[in-house]
């Protein structure tokens, strides 16, 4: 299974990313590659400090564009809801979600890490 066949079955909208690029799938393969980069420079530990969370919100939006302009549904749409419940001054529902996103993204990173290292 391809890399971009392997996304699709996680959710991931590969036809809606790759009509944004025009069809060419080599792009569209090089700016997933970025995507674990971004993971890990803005991680967000779902233990953040309840009563100050300005940074997480920062790392969470951060994540929540990189995912969208690469159509990473899943992780988008969880970090869509987080930034607005942080916004919100809704930490620990944010938290919960965090939560239940973290297993799908872990998923999804592994998925592109894997079919980068061939």
């Amino acid at each position: 299974m391809t890399l971009t066949e392997e996304l699709g079955t996680l959710g991931v909208d590969v036809e809606g990313a790759l009509k944004r690029l025009n069809g060419n799938a080599a792009l569209y393969e090089r700016l997933l590659g970025t995507f674990p980069k971004t993971l890990r420079e803005h991680y967000v530990d779902p233990d953040f400090d309840g009563n100050d969370y300005g940074t997480t919100t920062e790392m969470a939006h951060a994540i929540k564009g990189t995912s969208g302009n690469l159509s990473i549904t899943p992780v988008y749409e969880a970090y869509t809801k987080i930034v607005n419940l942080l916004r919100g001054g809704q930490p620990e529902e944010a938290r919960q979600v965090l939560k239940e996103v973290l297993p799908v993204q872990e998923e999804i990173l592994a998925c592109i890490e894997r079919h980068m290292q061939q």
